[in-house]
């Protein structure tokens, strides 16, 4: 426990070494919240599309596994792309595509429109998580890297929150069509800013020398880039690939077929199940800072970042099993707190699964790293929603879809730790 005078020497070793490196975070924080609008607005508007163009469950999951399969393309290229642009010209490159591929959403008229405007959107949304993590690896100490993640991802959560709160007011006012037009020219204000405001830590005239050296304090890296195909024969490659390949699938259950459970268990419709939305994602936003938090804290109190990794990963693993039962809760409010604490334990898993990256590469691979995972995790949601829509096409049923979801990060972890026991920064000389 901090003394009173020892917390006022950590907040004035603070203020001297400099803190814009937290307005950055700030920007990477608002693009997820963007990114989540876009991308979970399908899952809100679900039932209203549903009913005006006729889809099925497997026309839904058809349509979802079409940006999978965009997202899973997008993220291997973004993840090169950014590593060779930088963040900046890569982020934006991504904004743009994904803006376009959301505003499009509101001028179609069929399924297969739908999924052509849905598979643009993936694809520049592709570029959201590698072009952030770059920034992060360019502008934190690996010591702050968790903490700098798990705030930034938060940004995934309060665009869960804010889509239930603003999409059934714009749609019941002006039609479903008006909230993709809208949302998308709105968000544009973003892009000005990232411009404006983004450079590298040596070429940004706002970071002063302390702060400078702050960020530069980890070990040189070495020089050069490593390419995929030597990336490939890496197992710390495979254990963050594989991580991402079990978890994401489960992410992108909950974000697209949440809306769809409580409809049809608690019969709650588009303006009804925003309440439950709010809720269930303030608990995973929780989550998600505090699980970059936990780890960061355990290895400023001397702990490697394997152990703190792995330790808070195994944690969440166990809060996510409850999942299972959700299906057989009576009360709306109970199931919204499983499904919170599930949401909120996988948040907090994947913001350590994100950090894994900059603590075994140079930062030269890190995108390139992200991005494999990534599009390994498109992969396994392109399954999950073919798996998920005939599931419930042939059963109307969420026992095995849950059973699922509920199993699946404690395996990942054991993955992760079976192909690297050590998270040992690799050989990259």
């Amino acid at each position: 426990m901090m003394t009173g005078q020892e917390s006022s020497e950590v907040v004035a070793a603070a203020d001297r070494v400099g803190r814009y490196r937290w307005t950055i975070c700030a920007l990477l924080f608002a693009a997820t919240a963007i990114n989540y609008v876009d991308r979970q607005m399908i899952g809100v508007l679900k039932p209203t599309i549903s009913a005006e163009l006729g889809w099925s469950e497997t026309t839904y999951a058809d349509l979802i596994f079409w940006f999978q399969a965009a997202y899973a393309l997008g993220y291997l290229s973004f993840g090169r792309i950014v590593d060779l642009v930088g963040a900046r010209v890569g982020y934006s490159i991504a904004f743009v595509i994904w803006t376009i591929g959301h505003t499009l959403c509101g001028f179609v008229t069929s399924a297969f429109q739908f999924s052509v405007a849905r598979f643009i959107l993936g694809i520049g949304e592709s570029g959201n998580f590698p072009a952030g993590l770059k920034a992060v690896t360019e502008w934190f100490p690996a010591r702050e890297r968790a903490l700098a993640t798990g705030v930034f991802n938060a940004g995934a959560n309060v665009g869960a929150i804010i889509t239930p709160l603003i999409v059934p007011a714009i749609t019941v006012a002006f039609g479903w069509r008006m909230a993709f037009i809208a949302t998308g020219v709105v968000s544009l204000l973003w892009l000005v800013a990232w411009v404006a405001i983004y450079r590298r830590p040596r070429e940004h005239a706002r970071i002063g020398a302390a702060e400078l050296a702050h960020i530069e304090s980890d070990p040189a890296d070495p020089v050069g880039v490593i390419g995929w195909r030597r990336l490939l024969r890496y197992r710390e490659t495979w254990a963050y690939g594989l991580g991402k390949f079990l978890i994401d699938p489960i992410w992108w259950l909950f974000l697209f077929w949440t809306p769809d459970f409580l409809a049809k268990t608690y019969g709650l419709d588009i303006v009804s199940f925003g309440p439950p939305l709010v809720v269930i994602y303030l608990i995973s936003d929780f989550g998600s800072v505090i699980g970059g938090w936990s780890s960061s804290r355990l290895m400023r109190r001397g702990l490697t970042a394997n152990v703190a990794r792995k330790l808070t990963m195994l944690a969440c693993a166990f809060l996510v099993m409850p999942i299972f039962f959700a299906q057989y809760v009576s009360h709306l409010w109970v199931a919204v707190l499983i499904i919170g604490v599930a949401a909120a334990a996988h948040q907090a898993f994947s913001a350590n699964l994100y950090t894994i990256p900059s603590d075994m590469f140079p930062r030269t691979a890190v995108g390139s790293v992200v991005g494999i995972g990534g599009t390994m995790g498109a992969v396994g949601g392109m399954l999950m929603a073919k798996f998920t829509g005939y599931i419930l096409q042939t059963t109307g049923s969420y026992t095995t879809i849950f059973a699922v979801a509920g199993s699946t990060y404690l395996i990942a972890v054991t993955v992760i730790h079976l192909l690297s026991p050590r998270l040992a920064r690799v050989d990259a000389g």
